[in-house]
């Protein structure tokens, strides 16, 4: 394939159309680290993780149920177990037992790096091509977000670097699987069976942890297992994929550069935290590495 893999049959408008959907994917995605941050302040982090995919998952079989929507393929049933053992359980328990020893500054890493890595997992996977000028601002665009985010940390590895460093394979991987089905699923329907296929692990999973794990639910910590449960999980793959599935996965994926710099910015509102000098210079040069990979072939 060519450098725009799945997008090669699309007209011009499905570019600028699969760019804005994956950019509105990304915008629901930057809460995700925030919003688990204040349901740690209320739940554990392994009732954070399981309890927002259970939920999802039933969510997701009503929906799936509702339409009617016919059952997965053989063949698609790996990249939906890919999607749901990435996307539905590694990356957010992983995150969540990493935000019990760090801050949504140090985990913005996992974020700042996922565009790079899923580009090089999508082109290993699906024999995507891409331009010399593309790689380059996929690399000068994760390089800068990794750079901004261990400067701003401290950049001190420890046991919560191994888990965010986790998170970001899984997570990639899932959203590569994921991008590259969406082109012949509706996206919301990869999610969504992801979720269902977890459901034998996660509806047990979280009932446990229930029990096992002290709970002691605020307001805004129960706000923020919501958002989890229904955008972070569920309803923010629905643009997401969608947008991969138009343009295709490591260029939709690049759109997520943005994504730390988001985050740092609603941590900011809601958790308190105090911006970097080097947020500014850092946001230009990820929205130029951002508009350079989508403009390029």
């Amino acid at each position: 394939m060519r450098a725009h893999d799945s997008a090669t049959g699309t007209s011009g408008i499905a570019v600028p159309r699969g760019a804005a959907l994956a950019l509105l994917g990304v915008t629901a995605f930057s809460f995700t680290l925030p919003s688990t941050a204040l349901a740690l302040e209320g739940f554990g982090p392994w009732t954070t993780a399981v309890l927002r995919a259970c939920l999802a998952g039933l969510v997701a079989a009503g929906c799936l149920a509702a339409v009617r929507a016919p059952l997965p393929g053989r063949a698609q049933l790996p990249a939906l177990a890919a999607v749901g053992a990435g996307c539905v359980v590694g990356f957010p328990l992983l995150t969540s037992l990493a935000l019990g020893g760090t801050g949504v500054g140090d985990a913005a890493v996992v974020v700042g790096l996922l565009p790079l890595t899923t580009a090089v997992l999508a082109t290993v996977r699906g024999g995507v091509r891409h331009s010399p000028a593309f790689w380059a601002a996929a690399v000068t665009g994760g390089a800068a977000v990794a750079a901004f985010t261990l400067a701003r940390t401290g950049g001190s590895p420890g046991s919560a670097d191994l888990l965010l460093v986790g998170a970001l394979l899984a997570c990639a991987y899932g959203y590569a699987e994921g991008g590259r089905l969406a082109a012949s699923m509706p996206g919301w329907r990869v999610i969504a069976w992801g979720l269902v296929l977890a459901l034998p692990l996660t509806l047990p999973a979280g009932l446990l942890a229930l029990v096992l794990e002290p709970a002691a639910p605020t307001p805004s910590a129960v706000a923020g297992l919501a958002y989890l449960t229904l955008v972070s999980q569920f309803g923010g793959f629905i643009p997401w994929y969608r947008g991969m599935g138009l343009i295709g996965v490591a260029r939709a994926g690049q759109v997520q550069l943005a994504q730390p710099l988001l985050t740092l910015l609603w941590a900011v509102l809601l958790l308190g935290e105090r911006p970097d000098a080097a947020a500014l210079p850092a946001a230009l040069v990820v929205l130029g590495c951002v508009a350079v990979t989508q403009r390029v072939r």
